[in-house]
């Protein structure tokens, strides 16, 4: 039973560090001297929202939460590639 409170302490642990990560990359998306900074604090947030919700399925115990952050990651992905196509061409479709 050791290992298994130590393993819950150590995912708090983690999990408050993210956190963390998260409000700084909040507060360099809002702060940040130009867009290309902004766009790369954007892509780290949904990275460490991605990893909170790992961590939240480790401490829970549920499959369910690794599909969240799969379908987090997707959209993610697609969305910093649209924007930043939009940001070089003005257009997103050609």
């Amino acid at each position: 039973m050791l290992s298994l409170e130590l393993l819950q302490g150590a995912v708090l642990l983690t999990s408050a560090l993210v956190v963390i990560a998260l409000i700084l990359n909040v507060w360099r998306m809002l702060r940040g001297p130009d867009i290309t900074d902004r766009i790369l604090a954007l892509d780290t947030l949904y990275i460490n929202s991605i990893a909170l919700i790992i961590l939240l399925g480790l401490y829970n115990g549920s499959a369910l939460y690794f599909e969240g952050a799969l379908l987090i990651a997707m959209l993610g992905f697609v969305s910093t590639a649209a924007l930043c196509k939009y940001l070089l061409r003005g257009d997103i479709v050609e």
